[in-house]
């Protein structure tokens, strides 16, 4: 059994082969399955979301997408082999797809960026098969006929892997409240790995990624939004860190 406890939630002790090896098993039994990868963000958040708590509670798939949460894992003396985080695995999953004949969807962004990162993946991987790409009007999920137009949308594309790119937590609320309509072998939620992939978005440099710094390289990408999320939201986690240590030893 990979899956183990860490604090407020469970994760699989996947290394990145694993964790894609066990997709490709999930796509293989074709039963709307789902995968989630929480990072800090997400960490802080489920501490007081219940509909959260509850998308965490369901998931075929828990990665842990983060080096704080690897350090933390070290702290806790229960460590996490490696930092599995979406924006590395979406390109692996394009040449995996590309390699078995699956077919994929690409669900949000703003207005283009999805097919951008379409055509852009398409000339790595010249046999990948992305049969939709779909950018919702903000807001979507509270129109009915919206969603229920995206739904259509998806169920015709017979897709076996959907990318939903709507941020977090909203990617996941809508990929649990719908993955058993749409019947797609295997969904994630994976951030700004659609933006990255299409050119829109900068990714931090390979050593501020491995050092665990991808978050101060996005602040300086996007002062406005992300100085809230990782400076005044995350620092929570501090906190969190200690409670769960303290019930760890009880």
């Amino acid at each position: 059994m990979t899956r183990i406890k860490f604090m407020n939630t469970e994760v699989d002790n996947l290394s990145m082969y694993e964790a894609l090896e066990k997709i490709d098993n999930l796509i293989q039994i074709k039963k709307s399955s789902y995968v989630v990868t929480p990072n800090v963000d997400h960490i802080v958040q489920l501490e007081n979301d219940s509909e959260l708590q509850e998308v965490y509670k369901n998931a075929n798939l828990i990665l842990t997408d983060g080096k704080p949460l690897i350090w933390i894992s070290n702290y806790y003396k229960t460590p996490i082999k490696e930092k599995v985080s979406g924006s590395d695995l979406f390109p692996l999953l394009c040449q995996m797809a590309e390699k078995k004949g699956y077919k994929m969807f690409f669900l949000g962004a703003a207005e283009g960026v999805a097919m951008r990162a379409a055509t852009n993946l398409k000339k790595r991987y010249s046999n990948l098969e992305v049969t939709g790409v779909y950018s919702p009007p903000l807001g979507f999920e509270k129109d009915e006929e919206e969603v229920e137009k995206i739904i259509q949308m998806i169920i015709k594309s017979d897709v076996d892997i959907l990318i939903v790119g709507l941020g977090a937590p909203k990617q996941e609320k809508f990929i649990f409240k719908y993955h058993n309509k749409l019947k797609v072998p295997i969904s994630l939620g994976l951030g700004a790995s659609l933006d990255f992939e299409a050119g829109n978005v900068k990714r931090a440099p390979k050593w501020m990624q491995k050092s665990g710094l991808e978050w101060l390289f996005r602040i300086t990408q996007d002062p406005r939004r992300m100085f809230k999320r990782y400076v005044i939201d995350d620092i929570k986690i501090v906190k969190l860190v200690g409670k769960y240590k303290a019930k760890n030893e009880t």
